[in-house]
């Protein structure tokens, strides 16, 4: 018997499991809507998901070969509520950013970035 395995279970009212490291449900389908909208658009052709324990980011390519054109990232601390969600260019430029996921995505221009 493996003694490292444990058994998780997803119990809302619980919150002593650190589960703060990834999009959440809601955040997800916003960021899945626009990658469908855009690749529909042909626009984007690709994505990627890039975790550490300080962020998360969502990465979307033009062509799987080239580096991500963007990257929408979500902060897990951020030191300013505006910096907690925020979009980043190929070199890590932030050229937005919101406290809101929504906002952010439905403001932006992605043909004009």
């Amino acid at each position: 018997m493996n003694s490292n395995l444990r058994l998780v279970i997803n119990n809302a009212n619980c919150k002593s499991i650190e589960d703060k490291h990834f999009f959440e449900k809601d955040e997800l389908k916003i960021i899945l809507d626009l990658y469908a909208k855009m690749v529909s658009e042909g626009s984007w052709r690709d994505y990627g998901l890039n975790i550490s324990s300080k962020q998360i980011g969502f990465s979307v390519f033009k062509n799987t070969t080239e580096n991500a054109l963007y990257k929408i990232c979500k902060n897990f601390k951020p030191k300013n509520k505006n910096l907690k969600y925020h979009i980043t260019d190929t070199n890590g430029k932030i050229l937005k950013n919101s406290f809101d996921l929504n906002v952010l995505l439905k403001n932006t221009n992605w043909k004009k970035l």
